[in-house]
């Protein structure tokens, strides 16, 4: 069984930049394709970012293209999300969520995830 906690969330003003934190224990992190998720209110949950198990490719999506970076330290078995140039529209939720040797953007497979952390971007 896999924990995930997210940190780093907050308040921003637009242009700002944050780092979200995704601590992971219990297993062994680098079978684990690692996945940023958010959710804004009345929302339904999107896809962020991922990060295969090897760390060899990433995904990002295209509203977050150039502004936001995804990594990982298997050392500290933590993934990070690295959030530049944020505005409003990134206010939301942020979900960490692993999923074992399997390259995937849906939610819906991803098996394990954290309480989430809030980002708020002021304008």
């Amino acid at each position: 069984q896999v924990q995930l906690v997210e940190s780093g969330g907050g308040l921003v003003q637009a242009g700002g930049s944050l780092r979200l934190s995704c601590a992971a224990s219990g297993g062994t992190f680098t079978v684990y394709t690692m996945g940023w998720f958010r959710q804004a209110p009345e929302k339904e949950r999107e896809f962020v970012a991922d990060i295969t198990w090897g760390g060899g490719s990433t995904y990002s999506a295209d509203s977050v293209k150039g502004r936001f970076t995804i990594s990982r330290d298997n050392a500290k078995n933590t993934a990070y999300l690295q959030m530049n140039s944020l505005n409003p529209e990134d206010t939301a939720v942020y979900y960490c969520a692993a999923v074992k040797f399997r390259s995937t953007t849906s939610h819906n497979e991803f098996r394990y995830w954290g309480q989430g952390t809030q980002v708020t971007v002021s304008s």
